[in-house]
């Protein structure tokens, strides 16, 4: 660990970020170059006290979890991101890895989204980031640990899940997670993290087993979804997707149109959420 390249690397992505860059307010007394670090830090869900020490030269080495929601935070390019965890004396993720690194430009566009709910998905179905709205209609996906961070596992082996979609639309969803983990399988290879997953899920889904040998394979989402949300009821959406480049993540956006009653049901699923999560924000 390179603790005074660490430093200054990390000071100097800051104070190049700008808040708008970061969708925060720009404020009326800003004298600092940049960004604050206790912006930094609160972005990066770390207490301001560890970030800080790692700009003075003085902090532990970091996780490979606390490197991934730096580089989140300052909307690192990979080869930042790769830098960033070799002076921390970590290896850098793979390049077909399912990496929590946030594509740049899916994530700025996330960061314009505060109205509608939008998310930041793997290939393998990890939400990687999601919004306020988000969060209010499918929940904190942050929560999830192992294999359940995948919403396809937890399609095939938590029943809670399908919940959230009305019955009549569950086989073809089913269909959707395998035909898209079987686009990421033949992306990544059997010996991957997709592999790995296939082979979880064969042993305990038999629901998935018999899917998976009908080698569908697609990387899709629905352009209309319904939803059912535990308090608001049935949210009928459109959905639009915008991959990356190497198709590797996904920024998911769900709208309703202007003046619908869907679209009223998503402006109260606003309110509903900043109240529910208002007690945990910092």
């Amino acid at each position: 660990m390179d603790r005074s390249a660490l430093a200054d690397f990390l000071r100097r992505r800051r104070e190049e970020l700008q808040p708008e860059d970061v969708a925060l307010p720009l404020g009326t007394r800003r004298r600092t170059q940049g960004l604050r670090r206790e912006e930094v830090a609160s972005l990066a869900v770390m207490s301001t006290d560890y970030y800080t020490r790692l700009e003075q030269r003085r902090g532990p080495q970091p996780s490979e979890h606390m490197l991934a929601s730096l580089a989140r935070a300052l909307r690192l390019t990979d080869n930042e991101r790769d830098y960033l965890y070799r002076i921390a004396g970590r290896n850098a993720p793979a390049s077909l890895s399912a990496s929590p690194h946030v594509s740049p430009a899916l994530l700025r566009v996330l960061d314009r989204l505060n109205d509608t709910p939008a998310l930041i998905l793997t290939d393998l179905g990890e939400t990687l980031v999601q919004n306020r709205m988000a969060t209010a209609l499918f929940g904190d996906a942050s929560k999830h640990t192992g294999p359940a961070r995948s919403a396809i596992y937890r399609w095939f082996t938590d029943p809670a899940e399908r919940l959230v979609y009305p019955e009549a639309d569950r086989d073809r969803q089913s269909r959707a997670h395998v035909a898209n983990l079987r686009a990421a399988h033949g992306l990544r290879g059997p010996r991957s993290q997709a592999g790995e997953l296939v082979g979880t899920l064969q042993k305990s889904s038999r629901e998935f087993a018999q899917l998976w040998i009908r080698h569908e394979v697609a990387q899709r989402f629905e352009d209309h979804k319904t939803l059912i949300h535990p308090e608001l009821g049935s949210i009928e959406l459109d959905c639009q997707a915008l991959f990356t480049e190497d198709q590797s993540q996904t920024l998911l956006v769900l709208t309703a149109p202007p003046r619908t009653e869907d679209y009223q049901k998503l402006q109260l699923l606003a309110v509903l959420g900043l109240n529910r999560f208002a007690p945990t924000e910092h």
